[in-house]
């Protein structure tokens, strides 16, 4: 788009405005005039800042047809060259300088030539500014000042050392102006060295007093870490009245992160009642680092309010960084709406503030506003928007941002491309990841380190580990954020091998930090070893939050809650409070053993605490009451979460499924979608299983095929077995059966075991054993489909090919899951295993359960079914093994420990058998006791002699 600066093109005989302007004015120019009243005027519309009637007055001036006069030259000239520099027009500055070299042998004038050479060190052409300073046979101190100055400004600070070398040589002699320029090159430079000779040649020439040369000096001192000599240096100032000196140190301390001297400075300055600027109120604003300083950031922007200085764009961006840095969104909102003259640092700041703070929606909005209000965005604004499509998962509008950055050339940058990269796998999209990773053209660690990291959070867990070793065939440094990506994708392969050798690697490159050793911790537990994991845990010096939830993490994967208790108990005498993934993780703990005195115990820290009842605190309390047979109470957390999300509902959902309330969870189901919020695959699977467990067969077939249809959602293998499992709980096993034989692909064991499953319960041998093969060439290593089959055979008695099974089951190296149960009593639990006899009050259990045997026979009638025994031995036997169920164990162990009329809540591991139903049902009636069992498929609610399941599990 053309802007609306006049373009002028001049020749040796007239000199015309661009056509924009929409008018033109040709003349010839033999001589310049004399005639101060002109001069004066041309000096005083430059002055003014316009460039338009610069040029117009200059055009006019140049009509007049007396005599050429050097010093008319110089007078005419010079603020027009001086107006171009400061506005950077380097076109018209280059028209200007064309105009003078084939009219007025502008080469004879030090004076004109080095006001060029100045022009074009302004507008940033270096290049013009050496051919200028080359072809001139003068130069003055001036005229090296403004080419040394030329390079420093425009990032040549070698250049400048080299000029000023020369400088020395050629003999001319050094001004105070000198010294700044050459002093900042030895700062950009990092050479303390130079800038102290520097400084001590200042002092010879006794240009160490004057202001500007000591606020050059305090500058250099800074930017080479020498922040003593700095201080040194302005504490020899006498008169502390210059504002430039005080903005100096002041922005030394802030710029090598000293906050407190730097605010200190800053206090003793206004003490002393010199008078502050905008530059000074920068500094002072950018001290203030975090949200410590958050109250002194506040005192100095009441002291901005006082001191009228509040509507200076410059300081109005430093208040926002500020702000945005403290974290108070809502405060660097008000400045931002009230600062005029936003410039794209003002929306650049929000839309850090936005990201930083997790508000991606609002950084969103506020950069197309920011498009709306004419402001191009520049490579900064590019790199926050991308970092917020990315935390949104939003790849669409991530997508555009990327084609807008490459449209507007912003895109050729690492700091952008690495963005992209990890935006990308933010997002899911591995093959846009890949192609932005590969057209990079320059690539650095965090390049390697994000594109590993986007592979392995992706679960392309090998493609991580290839990149990884590409990365250091290529020699990048490995660091430890590095190893984290790759001890991610270790833990994604579940390869314990590979965990160890990358820890070794660990050890022998030293890249042990706190990080890392909770990340490896973290790792061995995920993948089973609990050794490692245990004793990594101990080698911490200094265990952080981190260290222990880690820890905890890794007991209650591994299914050991009892130990995650302990651990917690440890954990609080070490005076480390759990934070929210803690106390996550400990709920599941709770949720896994029943364990509801434990869950309450949490559920009041949270309380006491003050944590919020919303996101994953939520889910897991509803998930732990509902897991600890507390319907009650898991529905009252939920009443009481006002933003309720998917996840929070769903866990509701399967809360009611494992209650055996189906209709109640489809209603929930129902009261979801009114709020407008989109089911997903779990949700549908959380209600399937709800359907299956209240017998709802053409309920759980009409949401099938609600969730195909209506959201276009792929069933998972989990809701074909679930739908499988509904069809065979209702005995409809030849609808089941062709169900299966419909779906396409392969169906995976976990369909097949279903269906065995339910052929199992209704007595199909012949359907029982086309699956039962089916299964074993499916899933050979899954040692519950051997015990389901073995079950299916022994169930027709034919218990040589039951012996089969058993010994490839073995020669596989594959053993039973033994049954277990739980019973949480005085806040311990205790665990029972089948015909156990470990506990201490074993004795005392087995006549209890002696005793309870025989009322039941007695007054019920109650007779084992010994047909549930499938092995081969007599019935006596198989009446020993029925008793010594761990279930009934733990019964036993709660009429003894607990009072009359009490609840008993039980938890097993594996599904209840239709013996011990009945044995439950037969107990709550005659001894007067609700017993509550959660099994492996759902909850048994016995009362009165009736089970909540209506004897449909």
């Amino acid at each position: 788009m053309a802007t609306s600066t006049p373009y002028c093109y001049f020749t040796s005989s007239n000199l015309q405005f661009h056509p924009m302007l929409k008018k033109t004015c040709s003349f010839w120019v033999p001589k310049l005039s004399r005639k101060p009243i002109k001069l004066r005027s041309l000096k005083e519309i430059c002055e003014q800042g316009s460039l338009d009637e610069a040029f117009q007055s200059f055009g006019s001036f140049l009509t007049d047809q007396t005599s050429y006069g050097q010093f008319c030259l110089d007078e005419a000239y010079s603020p027009v060259l001086e107006l171009c520099a400061s506005k950077k027009a380097l076109f018209q500055g280059q028209q200007v300088h064309a105009h003078m070299t084939k009219s007025c042998s502008v080469s004879d004038s030090v004076f004109l030539s080095t006001k060029i050479l100045f022009m074009y060190g302004k507008c940033g052409s270096t290049v013009n500014a050496e051919k200028v300073f080359d072809g001139m046979h003068e130069r003055t101190i001036f005229t090296w000042n403004a080419m040394i100055g030329a390079c420093v400004s425009n990032g040549e600070p070698l250049r400048a050392l080299e000029l000023y070398r020369e400088m020395r040589v050629s003999g001319v002699s050094l001004d105070s102006c000198t010294f700044p320029c050459i002093v900042k090159a030895c700062g950009t430079l990092n050479d303390l060295r130079c800038g102290s000779e520097i400084h001590g040649l200042a002092i010879k020439t006794g240009c160490d007093s004057v202001s500007f040369v000591v606020n050059s000096l305090v500058s250099m001192y800074a930017k080479c870490d020498d922040l003593n000599g700095a201080r040194k240096l302005f504490g020899n100032i006498t008169k502390k009245e210059d504002i430039v000196s005080w903005n100096s140190i002041i922005s030394a301390y802030s710029a090598n992160g000293k906050a407190l001297e730097a605010l200190e400075l800053f206090r003793e300055m206004q003490k002393l009642n010199v008078s502050t600027n905008t530059y000074t109120f920068v500094s002072a604003l950018q001290a203030c680092e975090d949200s410590v300083f958050e109250k002194l950031g506040m005192e100095i922007h009441a002291a901005i309010l006082r001191s009228s200085h509040y509507f200076d764009v410059y300081v109005g961006n430093a208040l926002l960084a500020m702000y945005v840095r403290c974290g108070k969104m809502v405060e660097a909102i008000r400045v931002f709406n009230n600062l005029e003259g936003k410039d794209v640092v003002s929306y650049n700041s929000m839309l850090s503030g936005y990201v930083q703070n997790g508000l991606y929606n609002e950084a969103l909005q506020l950069f197309h506003y920011m498009q709306g209000k004419g402001k191009r965005p520049d490579r900064v604004s590019i790199l926050n928007v991308i970092a917020t499509c990315g935390r949104l998962g939003n790849a669409l509008n991530g997508k555009e941002i990327h084609a807008y950055a490459i449209k507007h050339g912003l895109d050729s940058n690492l700091h952008i491309d690495n963005t992209l990269v990890d935006m990308y796998a933010k997002c899911s999209c591995v093959n846009f990841m890949d192609h932005a990773f590969d057209r990079m053209p320059i690539k650095d660690f965090i390049s390697w380190t994000t594109i590993i990291a986007g592979y392995a959070q992706n679960n392309f867990h090998v493609r991580a580990l290839e990149l990884s070793r590409k990365a250091q065939m290529e020699g990048v440094d490995v660091d430890s954020m590095m190893v984290e990506s790759i001890l991610l994708a270790c833990k994604g392969l579940k390869c314990i091998y590979l965990v160890k050798e990358t820890h070794g690697y660990i050890m022998r490159r030293g890249l042990y930090d706190q990080v890392l050793q909770n990340a490896i911790v973290n790792v061995y537990g995920d993948c089973g070893n609990i050794e490692y994991a245990n004793r990594m845990f101990e080698m911490i010096e200094y265990k952080d939050i981190v260290s222990w939830t880690s820890m905890l993490s890794c007991y209650v994967h591994n299914g050991l809650a009892n130990e995650a208790f302990e651990l917690l108990d440890l954990m609080r005498r070490a005076n480390v409070e759990p934070d929210t993934i803690a106390l996550v993780s400990i709920l599941s703990a709770a949720a896994s053993l029943s364990a509801l005195n434990k869950g309450k115990e949490m559920h009041g820290f949270l309380i006491r605490k003050g944590f919020i009842l919303e996101g994953p605190i939520a889910h897991s309390l509803v998930e732990m009451y509902a897991s600890c047979g507390n319907l009650v109470n898991a529905m009252k957390v939920y009443n009481c979460v006002s933003n309720r999300d998917l996840v929070l509902w769903t866990t509701m959902i399967n809360a009611y499924g494992v209650y055996g309330h189906g209709e109640k969870a489809i209603d929930l189901f129902s009261r979801m979608e009114n709020e407008g919020l989109v089911p997903d695959h779990i949700t549908f699977l959380a209600l399937l299983h709800a359907c299956s467990h209240s017998g709802l067969i053409e309920a759980g077939k009409r949401y099938f095929d609600i969730m195909k249809m209506d959201y276009q959602l792929e069933p998972w293998p989990e809701h074909y077995a679930c739908f499988v499992d509904l069809l065979g709980r209702a005995n409809r096993l030849e609808e089941a059966y062709q169900f299966v034989n419909s779906i396409e692909g392969e169906p995976t064991a976990e369909v097949w075991c279903a269906l065995l499953g339910a052929c199992r319960v209704h007595s199909n041998r012949e359907l029982g054993e086309i699956v039962a093969q089916k299964l074993l060439d499916l899933d050979p290593r899954n040692p519950g489909n051997y015990v389901l089959i073995s079950n299916v055979l022994a169930s027709s008695g034919r218990w040589k090919d039951v012996q089969d099974v058993r010994m490839r089951m073995k020669g596989c190296g594959l053993k039973k899951t033994p049954g277990c149960s739980w019973i949480d009593l005085k806040n311990k639990v205790h665990t029972f295993m089948a015909r156990d006899k470990s506990h201490p009050h074993s004795l005392k259990i087995y006549q209890k359960l002696a005793h309870v045997t025989k009322t039941l026979e007695r007054e019920a009638g109650y007779v084992a079914q010994t047909k549930l025994i499938l092995h081969n031995v007599e019935e006596e036997v198989k009446v020993e093994m029925l008793h010594g169920h761990s279930e009934r164990l733990a019964i036993a162990y709660g009429l003894i420990d607990t009072p009359n009329g009490t609840s008993i809540r039980i938890t097993k591991n594996l599904r209840i058998c239709s013996d011990c139903h009945t044995f439950s049902k037969l107990v709550s009636k005659f001894f007067e006791r609700e017993l509550v069992v959660r099994d492996a498929n759902r909850f048994h609610h016995f009362k009165d002699g009736l089970c909540s399941c209506g004897d449909f599990w």
